[in-house]
């Protein structure tokens, strides 16, 4: 089995369990120091000579907010060493994908940081235990891995298991989109949200957060003929900045027909 740059890490440190992945040790294990105060121009930066850094992290945030500021941060400092990064609130944890056909320096630490909060080789056998993917098995296993929303679903989504896809949007349309290899490529959702989606209530009506998952037309988020036909499941819920992430979930498998062996991810 391969590992990732972070899971290497956090195996070299002998951890096995999520309660044992403590960031700051991981940091200092690399030379950096993490200090948490008030931040104002950014969400956390980092400060480094030679082979020591200090990781700066607003402590007005969310304990998972800060935390995956901090992963995010150390991910910088592995991969970005010497470089001038100052990380904004919009940029961290947005996972913008791919910009202009390079990876941006932020995408490469939001990554980081979602393998180093969440490491396949410890997640892999808490996921087992699930048959299927939803928001609630989305918060039971964040709540375990003291990780956001976001980065959890993310996470689980990349692992392959479950027919589903994450779509995020925000006031001018589709942000971004995830879609593991288990989901065939052509389906590939609509750029702006449908009226009659939650996702488009969650954004600019009501803003709640979706209780529950709901059934709704696949031809809502796909423009495709035989869209129409199929049922899915929808699940939305809000993110910072104006912006909504949807989790879909495919409930018939004529719609997997079709398969591919390569990522899609997208930014608008």
């Amino acid at each position: 089995m391969s590992y990732s740059a972070s899971e290497r890490l956090l195996r070299s440190l002998g951890i096995e369990k999520p309660d044992e992945i403590d960031l700051e040790t991981v940091a200092w294990s690399v030379g950096a120091k993490v200090k948490y105060r008030p931040l104002k121009s950014c969400e956390a930066r980092i400060c480094g000579c030679g082979d020591r850094a200090i990781i700066s992290v607003d402590d007005r945030k969310t304990p998972q907010r800060r935390r995956f500021s901090v992963a995010h941060e150390i991910g910088h400092w592995i991969y970005h060493r010497g470089q001038l990064l100052v990380c904004r609130p919009s940029e961290i944890g947005s996972f913008g994908g791919l910009r202009k056909g390079a990876i941006s320096p932020e995408f490469v630490a939001d990554q980081f940081a979602s393998e180093l909060l969440l490491p396949s080789y410890i997640l892999g056998p808490v996921l087992s235990q699930y048959k299927s993917l939803n928001l609630k098995t989305v918060i039971e296993i964040a709540g375990a891995f003291k990780a956001s929303r976001t980065a959890t679903a993310i996470r689980l989504v990349q692992s392959n298991k479950f027919h589903s896809m994450l779509v995020c949007h925000g006031q001018k349309g589709r942000r971004w989109f995830l879609r593991p290899p288990c989901v065939p490529d052509r389906w590939f959702p609509r750029e702006d949200l449908d009226r009659e989606s939650y996702a488009f209530d969650a954004l600019f009506g009501s803003k709640v957060e979706q209780p529950h998952p709901r059934k709704i037309g696949a031809d809502a988020w796909f423009d495709r003929r035989d869209a129409e036909r199929y049922m899915m499941l929808e699940h939305t819920f809000p993110l910072p900045n104006d912006e909504v992430l949807t989790l879909l979930t495919f409930t018939d498998g004529d719609m997997m027909e079709e398969r591919d062996t390569s990522w899609s991810y997208r930014r608008r």
